[in-house]
């Protein structure tokens, strides 16, 4: 793999990048990841930026936590505070509100 920038990416951003491979010249890796993002993508990729975007300027969440949260989609603050306890991380409770709302959103 080169050297250079890392993106983060969340499944629905997966999976728009993964629509351009023509599936029947996939290779096997390949179509089971377009099987997976197809399975677990909960949002367009355009609202999945959006909402990561306010996550991070809102909520204060590194790009990594923010596209953490928006791959799972928690709706409540117990499923969010399972996600911010492996983080090392304590929101108040503000910010997890915030969070439900922008993701709801």
């Amino acid at each position: 793999m080169p050297k250079g920038k890392r993106t983060v990416i969340s499944i629905p951003e997966a999976k728009e990048i993964l629509g351009k491979i023509d599936v029947e010249k996939a290779d096997q890796i390949q179509k089971r990841t377009i099987d997976y993002v197809a399975k677990f993508s909960k949002t367009t990729p355009e609202r999945a930026r959006e909402m990561r975007e306010r996550l991070i300027m809102e909520c204060s969440l590194t790009d990594e936590e923010a596209t953490e949260l928006i791959n799972i989609m928690p709706k409540s603050m117990e499923e969010i505070r399972v996600f911010t306890s492996g983080w090392k991380k304590l929101l108040p409770t503000e910010v997890v509100k915030k969070i439900i709302g922008i993701l709801k959103f």
